[in-house]
């Protein structure tokens, strides 16, 4: 356990000089960016370590790993976020532990998360995830609602009961005109935050980023970046 402790206080201590070296060249102060550690596939152990080393935000993205760690944890000061593609029969499980939901692309998805965090009685801040290379009428696999489709939905989630729209999340296309153009791309998702904020001004976050094009993010200006493999090591079965 010690052992795990030293690696994964060096890979933290590397992530965070990535993001404050970022966020100098950039000119944004550091606290101007969130570290959330992707937990994927690692253990509770690993979530209580992180938490002893200073980390307050963890990200899952399957409920059926994430509900029994958040349970598991529940005594640490830790923010959930869930940031995979959910299912609307996943939803009532994750409104009882996540605290950010960053995959929202679909107004069946925001009614039933509504539902799902009145009966649970708390209040669920969404993100809406947007699909950057729907743009060029090309789709890849990983959700997300076109960027002209944006407005509405921020709609839609603003007039529900439980939920809030929080801001918006994406993930570097693979496909489409932002393809390899990771700083291109989160450019272009800001330019859609701007448009969100004009007409809730409280929906501010821009999730942006992983390991290997966090740096593009920051520069960007996202304000919160998804970090796994960079601070946890390589995920069995992955490589």
């Amino acid at each position: 356990m010690t052992d795990r402790r030293t690696e994964l206080a060096d890979n933290l201590a590397r992530v965070e000089e990535r993001i404050s070296m970022a966020c100098a060249a950039a000119g944004r102060p550091r606290e101007d960016v969130t570290l959330i550690v992707v937990t994927k596939t690692y253990p509770a152990s690993d979530v209580r370590l992180l938490a002893g080393l200073g980390v307050r935000h963890v990200a899952e993205n399957r409920d059926q790993e994430a509900a029994p760690k958040a349970a598991e944890c529940a005594d640490l000061p830790l923010t959930w976020h869930f940031v995979g593609q959910l299912q609307t029969n996943k939803v009532r499980s994750v409104a009882s532990y996540a605290d950010f939901v960053h995959s929202v692309d679909r107004t069946r998805l925001v009614t039933a998360l509504s539902d799902a965090a009145v009966k649970a009685g708390r209040t669920l801040d969404c993100l809406i995830q947007v699909a950057l290379d729907a743009e060029s009428g090309e789709r890849g696999e990983r959700g997300g609602v076109a960027p002209d489709g944006v407005t509405e939905l921020a709609g839609v989630l603003a007039a529900a009961e439980g939920v809030r729209p929080a801001g918006l999340m994406t993930v570097a296309p693979l496909v489409g005109t932002y393809a390899g153009r990771p700083r291109a791309a989160f450019e272009r998702l800001m330019e859609i935050s701007t448009g969100l904020r004009a007409a809730h001004p409280a929906a501010n976050m821009v999730s942006a980023g992983m390991s290997a094009d966090l740096d593009a993010a920051v520069a960007a200006g996202a304000t919160h970046v998804r970090v796994g493999s960079a601070v946890l090591g390589v995920r069995p079965g992955l490589g």
